[in-house]
């Protein structure tokens, strides 16, 4: 049994020895768009057994989850680095896992960092399908390979069965790799998906510092001090954070607690709860378009370890880092990176989200764009795609 300090990294066995479907997803938003997608298709399909490397929802959507990845979540090279040991371990554990029970497909959700890393191995292997293999490759939520590292989508193409995307100018990227690439929609415009903020012009500022342990203990203490500052002008102000899990809700109450002076002005809450907000502080996460798709005006706001940062610069090529700037090509959300991220700034910006009349027109209008760009297509969602590759 391989274990890393107290923390197990063997996977059981697949209950009744078979599978038929692997979903790996490594983040909570993958965690997430997987479990809708694999809902989906599990109704259409009640006699698959589908087995999970993920997290909560996944098990609720009825996977047997044979380890939680979420809680490994991190960002960065030099965060990576911290924890290589641990994510070696869970490789390994991955491939050996799937050549025992051979599912006869491996659904891939983002995180391409470990994803593409996986499939490369079973290629190698003779495991996966294009290498001779029994065994499918799908991706489901591409890498952002037009951000950077523009030729994995050649890499791609050799190993992979077929990539859906859900942006739609991502299929004109992949065209000439000769890989099947579909769109099939946004997760966030799905029928079955409820946007879990909405704009309340009365209710609470949003404060977002994300979901990975290394993100929220950079990016909180900017969002409370900001806060704080802000009270010295708007004293009636109230605040809302959100966490994805309880081991996040520990770590903000810690971080909470050096900030006595809004400690009791800042509630807590599980982003499992529906809330209105007027503005929004957010990091550039999932969250960030999910505020933008609810008209909520706000900024985003980012800070790294700087190394991370500097090879970024280096390597990253594009003008925003806001997933609904980067589509709308315009700051919907004014970002706010590094040292740019001062707590008398963003609390200029909170007052100018609720009391600017035009800016919260054009977030609304802004977001009506955003809507019709990520629109679900005629050829069908994420489970249509992947029962036409069974």
């Amino acid at each position: 049994m391989s274990k890393t300090g107290s923390v197990d990294i063997s996977f059981p066995p697949a209950e009744g020895g078979w599978v038929d479907i692997l979903v790996i997803a490594g983040e909570h938003s993958g965690d997430e768009h997987a479990a809708r997608m694999m809902k989906s298709v599990m109704a259409q399909r009640p006699d698959f057994k589908v087995c999970a490397i993920g997290g909560r929802h996944l098990k609720a959507a009825g996977a047997q989850v044979i380890f939680d990845l979420i809680e490994y979540s991190v960002i960065g090279l030099v965060e990576v680095l911290k924890h290589y040991g641990e994510y070696k371990q869970i490789f390994d554990e991955t491939i050996n896992w799937i050549q025992r029970y051979r599912p006869k497909m491996v659904v891939f959700v983002d995180y391409p960092g470990m994803n593409l890393r996986i499939a490369k191995s079973l290629m190698s292997k003779g495991i996966a399908n294009k290498a001779g293999g029994d065994v499918k490759l799908l991706y489901y939520i591409s890498p952002q390979v037009w951000v950077w590292k523009a030729k994995r989508k050649y890499k791609m193409a050799q190993m992979l069965d077929s990539l859906a995307v859900i942006f739609p100018f991502e299929v004109d990227v992949f065209e000439g790799t000769k890989l099947d690439t579909r769109f099939v929609g946004h997760p966030f415009l799905s029928s079955d998906y409820d946007l879990p903020v909405s704009y309340d012009p009365s209710g609470p500022i949003l404060l977002l510092p994300g979901s990975r342990k290394a993100a929220i203990g950079r990016i909180a203490p900017i969002l409370f001090s900001a806060f704080s500052e802000c009270l010295k002008s708007k004293s009636k102000l109230r605040a809302v954070c959100i966490y994805a899990s309880e081991d996040l809700k520990k770590l903000l109450e810690s971080i909470l607690r050096k900030f006595p002076d809004v400690e009791r002005r800042i509630e807590l809450r599980p982003n499992t709860d529906e809330l209105g907000a007027r503005a929004v502080l957010t990091s550039s996460g999932t969250m960030s378009l999910n505020c933008a798709l609810a008209n909520i005006p706000g900024v985003v706001v980012y800070r790294t370890h700087p190394l991370t940062y500097l090879m970024g610069r280096m390597l990253v090529k594009v003008p925003y880092i806001g997933i609904a700037n980067i589509l709308l090509g315009k700051p919907l959300y004014p970002e706010f990176i590094q040292g740019a991220a001062t707590k008398k700034r963003l609390a200029a910006e909170i007052t100018d989200c609720i009391e600017n009349a035009e800016r919260i027109r054009q977030t609304r209008n802004w977001a009506a764009e955003l809507r019709e760009l990520l629109d679900k297509p005629r050829s069908g969602g994420p489970a249509e795609w992947l029962l036409d590759y069974w």
